[in-house]
């Protein structure tokens, strides 16, 4: 794997990063300002294309350190036991969607929520957003480390 190659995987995955920052430094916190009917018609309107942005993003991140375990496996590099960690911390952001997101993402859209049900829903998705942004820290380290190694090992 070349240089060039590793640093664009890199970066594509810190801009999923980012963004995911973006979200719970900007969006999260706009949103509890909002009253009831205000985050509902904000959700209704914006949440669809907010998903449909962080799905895009959050496929491409993953199949990033899934491919780089591929390659690792392929070519029995000593950096494969980064990738698949890097995989797994990865993976884990795509089953905390399914675990909390998904439902809770359902309950804004259908407007199930009181307000103080939604004040404190708000409060505990942002706390599972920033445990998944953690989670993204991991797996780009590891995954940093993961093409470090590739790279040493093809300069020798």
């Amino acid at each position: 794997m070349n240089r060039f190659l590793s640093f664009i995987l890199i970066a594509l995955f810190s801009v999923f990063l980012g963004s995911q920052i973006t979200e719970g430094s900007l969006l999260v916190p706009y949103w509890k300002t909002l009253t009831k009917t205000g985050f509902y018609n904000y959700y209704s309107e914006f949440g669809p294309t907010i998903g449909g942005f962080y799905t895009i993003q959050t496929i491409i991140a993953v199949l990033i350190p899934i491919g780089t375990s591929i390659y690792c496996y392929a070519k029995k590099t000593d950096a494969l036991k980064y990738a698949i960690i890097s995989t797994i911390f990865a993976l884990s952001v795509i089953a905390m969607f399914y675990i909390y997101f998904k439902g809770t993402n359902e309950l804004f859209y259908t407007r199930t929520l009181n307000s103080n049900q939604l004040k404190s829903t708000l409060n505990n998705w942002e706390t599972w957003h920033w445990l998944r942004v953690f989670l993204e820290v991991l797996s780009l380290i590891f995954l940093i480390v993961t093409y470090t190694i590739i790279h040493r090992k093809n300069k020798i």
